[in-house]
């Protein structure tokens, strides 16, 4: 069974989530340069048929690119772990799943923010998001005995 927060629990995570989040952000953007530069060789390749080829060069872009890959997915893994979602990697939108009057919902953060403020409907997403208000506060449970 997933893992349901309570308000508490999240808010008490975001230190190590907010670590994490970073870190899978920044390696995906680094991933992602990495890739663009191999498939720009690859291109360059292509285009100019017989060029001398820094074979050196390109397996060592190559073994940058998986290494940054490597690091990625353990940092994924890692949130996974907690518990939490991973919405968006580009800005760091992690959702904590949790119940509101009975029915699965989830807390919502986003990195740089200072707390968990809001929370929406599983098919809502970022979108659908509402503030944590008196009446979310006083009917949502982490498990499911609410």
């Amino acid at each position: 069974m997933p893992k349901r927060f309570t308000l508490v629990e999240a808010e008490r995570l975001l230190p190590e989530i907010e670590k994490s989040i970073r870190e899978a952000v920044s390696l995906k953007g680094q991933y992602e340069e990495a890739e663009q530069s191999l498939q720009s060789f690859a291109q360059r390749v292509a285009m100019q048929g017989g060029m001398t080829i820094d074979r050196d060069a390109v397996l060592q872009e190559r073994a940058q690119r998986d290494r940054l890959g490597q690091r990625l997915k353990a940092a994924v893994e890692e949130i996974h772990e907690f518990g939490c979602v991973i919405k968006d990697l580009d800005v760091g939108l992690i959702d904590f799943p949790t119940f509101f009057h009975g029915k699965e919902v989830y807390l919502c953060w986003k990195m740089g923010e200072s707390g968990i403020n809001h929370w929406h409907g599983v098919d809502e997403g970022f979108a659908g998001r509402k503030p944590i208000d008196a009446e979310f506060l006083a009917n949502h449970s982490g498990d499911l005995t609410n």
